[in-house]
């Protein structure tokens, strides 16, 4: 396959620091991270992780909780388009995991 006829590559590590647009907490970025660190809140600017292509741009609110593997996972969706995406969470965010899902189950 030649150069041009590559396909793009489905994830791109992208290290950025930001402050959340809904509780407006300083996150700093590692390259994986997608979500608020204290409200776990994301944001849709991204068709393939990390691309930043998505024109949306609105809030993704975390809907759902799971575990899988041994790892919380969150479900978000879009708050103006409806997209949903799972995304991980970090060990060090398990306190917020934990009001999130007490507040998913009131």
């Amino acid at each position: 396959m030649t150069e041009s006829r590559k396909p793009a590559r489905r994830f791109q590590r992208r290290l950025e620091d930001f402050t959340c647009e809904r509780c407006g907490a300083f996150n700093v970025g590692d390259g994986y991270t997608n979500h608020c660190s204290r409200c776990l809140t994301s944001k849709h600017v991204d068709i393939h992780p990390g691309d930043r292509t998505a024109a949306c741009g609105g809030l993704m609110r975390p809907v759902a909780v799971d575990a899988d593997h041994g790892r919380w996972r969150l479900t978000h969706r879009c708050e103006r388009c409806g997209f949903e995406r799972a995304n991980y969470t970090r060990p060090e965010e398990t306190d917020a995991v934990i009001r999130l899902m007490s507040d998913l189950a009131s």
